[in-house]
């Protein structure tokens, strides 16, 4: 606590506030920007000078668009530091880079007791970006009803803006094609999104369940980017593949929903095990959702027409089992999903349950290291055994 990573990690943490006036906002940023806010305290001046040296890019590039009347309210300063680094880099990856050397988590060790060999594992996490790309590239979904979201906040946590409207006008493949704006593209930007963690857990069911998810362009058409090949290269080197708790539609699938993912998931060498880590309760995008559903969704994803095989026939159309995709299912003592374990088990996938923690105010069930822990131990066991 205190140290200069933590004080570098809580000023990359920090959000500007949302319940003020946008002067307001603009004002505290300054402070920051220019090195005079007590966000700095503590931060050694080598690397004050370094972020704060993107911060100015940013702002600058921010002054280049001043037509489009950027908002400060509720900036993440750590956003607005990986999204300087990207635009002076050229590059995703480098950006990553940068920031998680400087807040020490490209690299982070956990030992892993293994009961059964005796011995300790030293497992080594990386980031690395799906897509690397520097064009415009959002999420969409369709629903059983015909209807569409655009975008993760649509998607995830809608925030209600009266009567304006600002919402992408979508093309999907084979339909007309947008005519482009010379100034301003198609696309109207909409206002920021002021996104607050402690309502994350209050929704409004969508009304109907999504259908499929897919990407698209800045002038809202379908397209199918090219995943990452080191996200490709890494799930034919790794061992466990871990599905994490969270959104299922926004945060799982987009990474699942490209093509090549599949087939290097389903025939991949080196992958011992595929593990669902299944969340403590629904929310909007899961309303009504039984543990088989989460499972049958990531198998369906994968196992959409779009993918085409990893380094194989380019027209070959292969329907993979749930087992290919999903082995285990890691789910918590007292979750608020249904978990029918025959039913699961059927499909290939083992069951294993753990003890998590309670949250205080809800007492929802929640994973932490040493459940997640179990689960991994409890799986590579049985891969021994």
């Amino acid at each position: 606590m205190n140290s200069p990573l933590d004080r570098i990690r809580n000023l990359l943490a920090y959000r500007l506030p949302a319940n003020c006036s946008e002067s307001e906002a603009r004002d505290e940023w300054r402070e920051i920007v220019e090195g005079r806010s007590a966000l700095w305290t503590g931060i050694p001046n080598d690397r004050k000078e370094m972020i704060r040296g993107f911060l100015v890019h940013f702002e600058n590039e921010v002054l280049k668009r001043a037509h489009k009347n950027f908002s400060f309210l509720n900036g993440s300063i750590g956003n607005y530091f990986l999204s300087a680094a990207q635009e002076f880099f050229r590059s995703l990856p480098s950006a990553i880079f940068l920031f998680s050397s400087i807040t020490n988590s490209q690299v982070r060790r956990i030992n892993i007791y293994v009961i059964l060999s005796e011995q300790v594992s030293s497992f080594q996490a990386n980031i690395v970006p799906v897509i690397v790309t520097n064009h415009t590239v959002t999420i969409a979904a369709e629903l059983e009803n015909g209807s569409r979201l655009v975008g993760q906040c649509e998607i995830s946590h809608p925030v209600h803006l009266g009567d304006a409207s600002h919402g992408l006008s979508i093309t999907l493949s084979g339909e007309e094609e947008l005519s482009e704006d010379d100034l301003e593209g198609t696309i109207e930007a909409p206002r920021n999104v002021l996104f607050e963690s402690a309502k994350k857990d209050e929704y409004e069911p969508i009304g109907a369940r999504i259908t499929r998810l897919y990407y698209i362009n800045a002038y809202g058409s379908e397209i199918h980017p090219s995943p990452n090949p080191d996200y490709l290269h890494n799930l034919n080197v790794k061992d466990i593949l871990v599905y994490s708790c969270g959104s299922l539609w926004t945060s799982i699938v987009p990474c699942l929903a490209l093509r090549g993912v599949a087939s290097a998931i389903a025939t991949s060498r080196s992958l011992r095990a595929k593990v669902l880590l299944l969340n403590s309760q629904n929310d909007r995008e899961t309303d009504g959702y039984t543990a088989f559903d989460y499972v049958e969704t990531i198998a369906r994803t994968l196992n959409a027409p779009y993918h085409t095989p990893y380094g194989g026939l380019k027209n070959a159309n292969t329907i993979y089992p749930i087992s290919a995709f999903v082995t285990h299912l890691v789910y918590l003592e007292g979750t608020t999903i249904e978990v029918d374990v025959p039913k699961i088990t059927a499909k290939g996938v083992k069951c294993i349950k753990v003890l998590g923690t309670r949250d205080e105010k809800t007492a929802v069930p929640k994973f932490d290291a040493e459940s997640v822990q179990k689960g991994i131990i409890e799986i590579l066991e049985q891969d021994v055994a």
